[in-house]
């Protein structure tokens, strides 16, 4: 083996941080160790099998202690000086008729969480409008000194299966429901089964509007736009037709950022099911992009935000920096290979998991990124020692040839992996491998992947790997993984001019956040990551990987 450190390395460093803060969140004793799991961490690549209670406890990208995070809700509270996010509590036992209240989270940097506890409860019967929760906004009026909360009450019990409903509170902690008002959708010719996702913002004019998500009964999806001077009375302004008729859009945030209107959106047909956004130099003009989509360059991947792994993506800014939380689901099984592959492909994934943040950057030409938030830096900041465990077409910092890959030691709780990659030809593809053994068993890959006759790259994700298996006739046979994992993909992003990719990884437990160039951002949810090894892999042609951290 031989060690690397930042310091002493000019050729060919690996950049890796520890989080200060998460490892007092987590075990690693040899209590989590499974089986005849190794406990020599630093000189073993063996593959570590942990229990279900080792992957509780993010620091980073919060889960609660019971349940999970679903569509998050934040908004920038003036008054106190932080960001809230709200979101709708998941339990594993949810009630059949109440459930989803809103809970919530406080934040000054998107990466070091408060938790509120509950928030706004369900309703009190089956029997009540909301009785269960659904999506909605909070805002804060400094002229009354009052919060408002603006949600969907959900009850197929009730005439209208879903209104939007209202609750204010002058310290955030009591609330009171304004159980006297409602918007019902029939009294303006919409659906009363699909009416819901209120979001506020303020418009050109200088006045409020309220976007809602519904549809005609027979007809297709619809943004509905109401006006308001006060917060508390609404007229209706009209609607505007969705992206394509096939493709309803949820948890819609509309901001300015610079000289241009943004609305984000989370489509929900399982196919199509991204966070996307538009842009235009006004309100009425975004409303205008969407039929048909004018998305960013005419190319729909400009206008995809993050992997299928980020879902119910919503912004919030406190005046210097605008965030961006979403979810990364949770999958089921019982052990790691069983998790790691329950994508199911194109179809609906488990809903709710952790609550993820990243920055948005905007370019030049109005076009939106996503970045890891400024808090990472001063969190993820206690230096790793990086060993070289075992390799295969690697020298003097460059991988050759197909299947060359370079074995790193194993990983902590939480981690900041930060390196370089220049590929030597336009073909050339490379990956970052997790919950990787030098010897048998699956691991889980994230590969940029030429696409579009080389001029074009996308994250794949991949089972590589072989287990041992017994066949019919008890002889032992290799049976190796699936290769390329539909339904967790990334989006298509040109390919770097200079063939360099600047690669940061951030991973909390088991949800992971990969950042290339300040211009790709890859979340996806990978079990396994913590205390095992890890892998940089080359597929053809070469390619050099050098130190990148300042």
């Amino acid at each position: 083996m031989k060690r690397l450190m930042k310091k002493i390395l000019n050729i060919f460093c690996i950049g890796l941080l520890g989080c200060a803060f998460c490892a007092p969140m987590t075990s690693c004793s040899s209590d989590d160790v499974v089986g005849d799991a190794p406990r020599n961490w630093a000189g073993t690549t063996g593959k570590f099998e942990t229990n279900a209670e080792s992957e509780n406890g993010f620091g980073t990208f919060f889960t609660p202690k019971l349940g999970r995070v679903g569509d998050p809700m934040p908004f920038y509270d003036k008054k106190a000086g932080e960001f809230k996010v709200l979101y709708l509590q998941e339990f594993a036992n949810n009630g059949d008729k109440r459930f989803h209240p809103f809970w919530g989270v406080a934040t000054g940097d998107g990466c070091n969480y408060r938790s509120l506890g509950e928030v706004l409860p369900y309703g009190e019967t089956d029997y009540q409008q909301d009785a269960a929760l659904g999506t909605g906004c909070a805002y804060y009026d400094e002229k009354e000194d009052l919060y408002y909360i603006y949600y969907t009450g959900h009850n197929g019990l009730c005439k209208n299966r879903e209104v939007v409903m209202r609750a204010t509170s002058k310290d955030f902690k009591t609330w009171t429901k304004d159980n006297l008002w409602a918007l019902n959708g029939p009294d303006y010719g919409y659906w009363g089964e699909n009416f819901r996702d209120p979001q506020i913002f303020v418009a050109d004019d200088g006045a409020y509007r309220m976007l809602i998500v519904t549809a005609p009964k027979e007809g297709k999806p619809l943004f509905v736009e109401f006006k308001s001077t006060d917060l508390k009375n609404w007229t209706h302004v009209g609607s505007f037709k969705m992206i394509w008729n096939d493709r309803m859009c949820e948890c819609p945030d509309v901001f300015k950022m610079g000289n241009y209107w943004y609305m984000v959106f989370s489509e929900a047909p399982a196919w199509s099911r991204q966070v996307k956004y538009v842009r235009a130099d006004s309100w009425e003009n975004l409303k205008n992009q969407f039929d048909p989509p004018k998305w960013i360059g005419d190319d729909e991947n400009r206008s995809k935000l993050d992997s299928r792994a980020f879902y119910a993506g919503k912004t919030a800014s406190n005046g210097t920096d605008r965030f961006i939380w979403g979810w990364c689901p949770f999958r089921s099984g019982s052990n790691i290979d069983e998790k790691n592959m329950d994508v199911k492909g194109d179809k609906e994934p488990n809903w709710s998991g952790a609550l993820v943040c990243h920055k948005i950057l905007q370019h030049e030409d109005g076009s939106l990124s996503l970045v890891a938030v400024p808090g990472l830096a001063g969190k993820y900041n206690k230096q790793q020692p990086v060993s070289i465990m075992a390799s295969q077409g690697y020298q003097d910092g460059k991988l050759t040839g197909d299947d060359a890959f370079v074995l790193y030691s194993r990983l902590d709780d939480c981690n900041h992996l930060s390196f370089t990659v220049k590929t030597a030809g336009n073909s050339d593809k490379f990956g970052v491998s997790l919950v990787r053994s030098n010897g048998v068993g699956y691991y889980y890959t994230m590969v940029v992947n030429p696409e579009d006759n080389d001029n074009k790259r996308k994250v794949n994700f991949e089972q590589n790997g072989y287990i041992i298996e017994k066949d019919d006739q008890g002889k032992e046979v290799k049976k190796y993984g699936q290769g390329f994992v539909a339904g967790i993909d990334s989006y298509m992003f040109p390919r770097p001019a200079d063939n360099t990719y600047k690669v940061d990884i951030y991973t909390d437990n088991n949800v992971v956040v990969m950042y290339i160039n300040d211009n790709v951002c890859y979340t996806q949810r990978i079990y396994g990551v913590r205390k095992n090894c890890w892998s940089i892999n080359n597929y053809g042609g070469s390619i050099t990987v050098s130190e990148c951290l300042g």
